[in-house]
């Protein structure tokens, strides 16, 4: 096969992950001008156009999608066998890509995260946080995380937390002001935060349990945010009440910043878990993450109070 045609293959396939030249040039770390020479090499080789341009898209033609589909898993399972070649004799190294959902950083990431730097400095932890599902072998990604519901079953699975309560919170002030919602019928009478879904544009519907059944509930109010760190923010300023994830609060509960409204309607959540597809798994950069995130968890198993 022709060198310069396999030299040139990342780039074909960042800019179809990335959606674009700049974007992919930042990524691979080379000009969007380079990128775009190495687009049109391969194109003028194979005798097609691969991608579709215009100013505002760029989307991958026919015979783009199909050298794409063909390239990006054997690049990928290139970029796994090196990996464990050099794990062989040395230390795991190299790049270690993570989807996560921006409330699993505190959750589950950032003392994994640190515990590496510490005894893994051969690696480079990329973290991206995305609310929605990706398909992370598509995506580039070596794992991602999510709530357990979430999870393909062709995944393999590791626990990252343990399972956690979805609660209802507010600051002393706001209840102070307001009062206690009564029942979740009240909740329509209190101004609460609510959460937008990016890739869906939707409302988040809060989930509860009444009377021993499932419940959603459509809440209402004057903010609505992307972000749950920042529904906790403005219920701590006494803006309203905010459906969370306990872990999340856990310090602000203890501490009196927030207490936790109609407990009785807290519904449990499975927990955390890093996901992977099966060849992922020997990956020593992976596996390191791995062994690092399950110690952190035992750790947390004999230290109460600390979130895992």
């Amino acid at each position: 096969m022709d060198r310069d045609l396999l030299t040139h293959l990342p780039v074909i396939v960042a800019v179809a992950r990335r959606g674009g030249f700049a974007l992919a040039a930042a990524e691979l770390g080379m000009s969007p001008s380079a990128v775009s020479h190495a687009v049109r090499l391969v194109e003028e080789r194979i005798g097609q156009p691969l991608f579709a341009r215009t100013t505002r898209s760029v989307s991958l033609t026919e015979a783009g999608k199909a050298l794409v589909e063909t390239a990006a898993p054997a690049l990928q399972d290139i970029a796994e066998r090196m990996d464990r070649i050099r794990g062989i004799e040395g230390r795991p190294s190299g790049l270690l890509r993570i989807n996560v959902p921006n409330i699993a950083v505190p959750l589950a990431v950032t003392a994994v995260v640190a515990a590496m730097a510490e005894g893994y400095p051969d690696v480079t932890i990329e973290l991206l946080t995305d609310q929605g599902l990706v398909d992370i072998v598509g995506e580039g990604f070596d794992a991602g995380i999510r709530l357990g519901e979430m999870i393909a079953q062709d995944m393999i699975t590791v626990r990252m937390t343990p399972p956690f309560k979805a609660v209802i919170v507010a600051s002393p002030a706001y209840i102070g002001k307001h009062g206690r919602p009564r029942d979740v019928a009240d909740l329509a009478n209190h101004n609460c935060i609510g959460y937008r879904l990016v890739h869906s544009g939707a409302l988040y519907r809060w989930d509860l349990t009444e009377n021993g059944k499932d419940i959603v509930v459509e809440a209402r109010g004057t903010a609505v945010v992307t972000d749950s760190l920042a529904a906790i923010d403005l219920a701590l300023e006494g803006v309203g009440l905010c459906y969370v994830f306990e872990p999340l609060v856990r310090a602000d509960l203890a501490a009196g910043r927030l207490t936790q409204v109609l407990p009785q309607t807290a519904i449990e959540e499975p927990g955390l878990f890093l996901y992977f597809p099966r060849r992922a798994s020997m990956a020593p950069k992976l596996r390191a993450f791995i062994d690092t995130a399950q110690e952190i968890g035992r750790e947390s198993m004999r230290t109460p109070g600390r979130v895992a």
